[in-house]
């Protein structure tokens, strides 16, 4: 520590011939509607990103509980590098990597600027060309998930293909049933339904309640059958909905795994299975590869 020289004492060895120096990473800054700067971190493999707007990118969000979703690396994310991906994370309000009221700014009756953000810095990328709304994925998985269906139903316009993960989607039905048994310490999350205002404003962004008759994106929404903290039948219903009101012919997956919780199945291989199936489902939706 006195002196200030830092050792690499051990790296993790990844096959296939990766080179580190083949990618690079960046942090930028999108505007939130409120005059907010949002952090976004962005990867891509320079010698296979043109950056005029053509690439595919893959933006993932979560905002909530004060989480940091920090950039790390990640051996399966290759997968989508190698083939041109741009992959980015959204840093927005109701995670914690701005400090307390980061967080604070993105949860109760504030819950809508995690949303906003969200959309805000899918619209600065396609600004600076780093994509277009025909090259534009987007996932989120549990409070993320909730985040997907927010903004599909805000700006389904906006994005090319969504991937919802064991997604809470159905949030005033579950906040307002005390018998399950998270729900009453999530009332210090989203608020407590029972209260008139906190009700009507969880209903105005609750992904189930805003279901339109509207065109979406093509969307893989999963779901656990033993999942203790998103019921599956929340997904299920959203995707029920979906396929009710959707007016497009888009490609609608629903896939509940039916021996895991909400971390997905259990095993090494198993779980590379799982993100597997849904970079094909992204790069099937992008028609990178063929049905």
């Amino acid at each position: 520590m006195k002196s200030g020289i830092s050792v690499l004492k051990k790296i993790e060895t990844v096959l296939g011939g990766f080179d580190s120096s083949n990618y690079v990473t960046e942090r930028k800054w999108a505007s939130a509607p409120d005059g907010v700067q949002i952090p976004l971190s962005i990867v891509y493999r320079k010698d296979l990103v043109k950056l005029d707007g053509s690439d595919s990118l893959l933006l993932y969000g979560y905002g909530s509980y004060e989480a940091c979703i920090d950039p790390s690396f990640k051996t399966s994310r290759l997968s989508l590098l190698d083939r041109g991906f741009i992959y980015a994370i959204a840093h927005i309000r109701g995670g914690g990597e701005m400090g307390r009221q980061w967080y604070e700014n993105g949860k109760f009756l504030k819950k809508k600027n995690t949303f906003t953000d969200f959309i805000a810095s899918a619209e600065y990328l396609i600004r600076e060309k780093y994509c277009s709304k025909e090259k534009l994925c987007i996932e989120g998985r549990s409070a993320g998930g909730l985040l997907i269906g927010a903004v599909l139903n805000m700006r389904p316009d906006l994005f090319k293909a969504a991937v919802a993960g064991v997604p809470f989607v159905d949030v005033v039905t579950t906040m307002l049933d005390p018998t399950i048994p998270l729900t009453t310490s999530e009332w210090e999350e989203w608020g407590d339904p029972r209260k008139e205002e906190f009700y009507f404003y969880m209903k105005s962004y609750s992904p189930v309640d805003n279901v339109n008759a509207q065109n979406y994106p093509h969307v893989l929404v999963t779901a656990g059958l033993n999942d203790p903290r998103v019921l599956y039948s929340e997904p299920a219903k959203f995707v029920a909905k979906l396929r009710e009101l959707k007016t497009d012919d888009n490609i609608l997956v629903f896939k509940c795994e039916m021996g895991a919780g909400h971390f997905s199945k259990s095993g090494r291989f198993e779980k590379l299975q799982e993100d597997a199936f849904t970079l094909a489902f992204l790069m099937k939706a992008l028609n990178i590869i063929p049905a």
